[in-house]
């Protein structure tokens, strides 16, 4: 196990020895590793990244590393967390409501920090038991007309029962072109705009730059007068939770994003060295993709033991899969490479999915998450002595029965020559989360290097969009 000083650990002895990815395995892959640590390490210093070009096919800076660090020059400075927390404070007491509109990272790492903070029941308490921060909803992450419709009559609702009612829209493209993101925003705000007692402010999350250089999103902000915070460059989607692109959810709900910004830095620094068995990104990315090319293990199981936590391995699956699913190498070469991400839950996918990580094909690694210590911990009662069975159980914490549910799922996976590792997370807290946010992040970055693709492109995305365009301007055109 690697233990960090903060307490974060990563257990890997169900990855790691015989019959699993041994020291041989890593040994012949040495210079790899030596150079995929060199590439991280001159990624960070410059931001440069050998061959990776924008999807204009320019070459393109790759500066998610600088993230978190805050200081004068930087893209997370002092005046920008500032303003971040300037902007939080004018919510408090002020504000009912948020609609957050992002898709893909603009919506995934955003739903992390809310669930983390927040969890399921946030907006049924009362804006005391919220310490005066909104309420906060979802959309623009799907074109859904029902979902949509649904949304604008709750809101609604709640205007008809509160004068003034002060809903603030945040609409999050570094374009403003994006479909579902903007298709979405314009019914909401159309919908809403004129609903009588109903106070509707904007602000705008897109490209900072101004002029010419505008983006449409940049252009609507400016002619309507609505505050902007920025959708920096260098930075993709799937590691924007840690710029204003995630920041600005974290404003909107009380999220200690110092704490956030201090365990990611922590991570960083834990990460410096070259040797994987004290760089737990390193050794990550070293042990998965091994697994992978070695032995087969090409699908990965992310699955938390904890409810809070389900939107990380969401936020997971696009990281992995838009980083590492490439068609070819940096040589031209067709390579196909990629290990498929999927989303489980412990408990609830011990009783559906683990059927087939125990049973099936043996090409999976499964990636659990433990909280150790929780804010609170009920003890199961014996609510019913006569039922000798749920007797057992009884005295015992949830958390007991929760650990004591993954050490069983992990022992029986290794009985059988199953992969998996753990990751314990000390509290389920903003500095913890960042950790792991942080650690995964850069395991995606070793791991492209490794594989020799480019992790930080996505030109799968761009094949769907050039047929989808013109579709639309058909659908307009008949419709005329």
């Amino acid at each position: 196990m690697l233990t960090l000083p903060s307490g974060f650990a990563f257990d890997y002895a169900n990855l790691y020895g015989d019959g699993k990815v041994t020291g041989a395995d890593i040994a012949g892959i040495a210079g790899r590793i030596a150079a995929a640590h060199a590439a991280v390490g001159h990624m960070r210093a410059t931001g440069e990244v050998r061959g990776h070009l924008s999807k204009d096919g320019v070459p393109e800076k790759v500066l998610f590393s600088q993230l978190p660090y805050v200081a004068a020059g930087n893209l997370n400075s002092p005046e920008s967390i500032r303003r971040l927390k300037d902007f939080g404070a004018s919510l408090r007491h002020r504000t009912d409501a948020v609609i957050h509109f992002g898709i893909g990272g603009s919506y995934l790492g955003n739903r992390v920090l809310f669930d983390a903070h927040c969890g399921e029941f946030w907006n049924s308490r009362s804006p005391e038991e919220r310490g005066g921060y909104p309420e906060l909803y979802f959309s623009g992450n799907n074109l859904d007309p029902l979902r949509t419709d649904d949304l604008i009559k709750h809101i609604r609702a709640a205007a008809a029962e509160k004068t003034p009612y002060r809903l603030l829209l945040v609409v999050v493209s570094k374009s403003g072109g994006t479909l579902d993101t903007m298709g979405s925003f314009m019914v909401v705000h159309e919908a809403l705009r004129q609903v009588p007692g109903l106070e509707l402010s904007v602000v705008a999350v897109t490209d900072p730059a101004g002029g010419d250089k505008a983006t449409l999103l940049k252009k609507l902000a400016n002619d309507s007068g609505w505050p902007t915070f920025a959708v920096p460059d260098g930075v993709g989607g799937r590691f924007s939770v840690f710029s204003e692109v995630g920041l600005v959810t974290a404003a909107c709900i009380g999220f200690d994003l110092d704490a956030f910004l201090a365990g990611a830095r922590s991570m960083d620094q834990a990460c410096l060295e070259g040797d994987p068995r004290t760089n737990p990104a390193l050794l990550n990315a070293v042990l998965k993709y091994l697994a992978a090319a070695n032995h087969g293990r090409n699908i990965e199981i992310f699955m938390p033991y904890a409810d809070r936590l389900k939107a990380v391995a969401e936020w997971y699956v696009q990281l992995l899969a838009e980083s590492l699913g490439k068609r070819t190498d940096r040589q031209g070469r067709e390579v196909f490479y990629g290990r498929t991400p999927v989303v489980a839950v412990g408990t609830t996918d011990m009783h559906a999915q683990t059927q087939q990580h125990q049973d099936g094909a043996r090409d999976k690694v499964v990636q659990f998450v433990r909280v150790a210590a929780w804010d609170s911990d009920p003890v199961i009662p014996d609510a019913f002595p006569s039922a000798r069975e749920l007797t057992k159980i009884s005295s015992l914490r949830m958390s007991q029965a929760l650990d004591a549910a993954l050490e069983a799922n992990a022992q029986a996976l290794a009985a059988d020559g199953r992969y998996s590792a753990v990751f314990h997370l000390p509290h389920l807290d903003a500095f913890h989360l960042g950790e792991l946010l942080y650690l995964l992040a850069l395991s995606v970055a070793y791991e492209g290097e490794l594989a020799d693709v480019d992790a930080f492109d996505q030109p799968g995305v761009e094949a769907y969009k050039r047929i989808m365009s013109p579709k639309l301007a058909a659908l307009k055109q008949a419709g005329r």
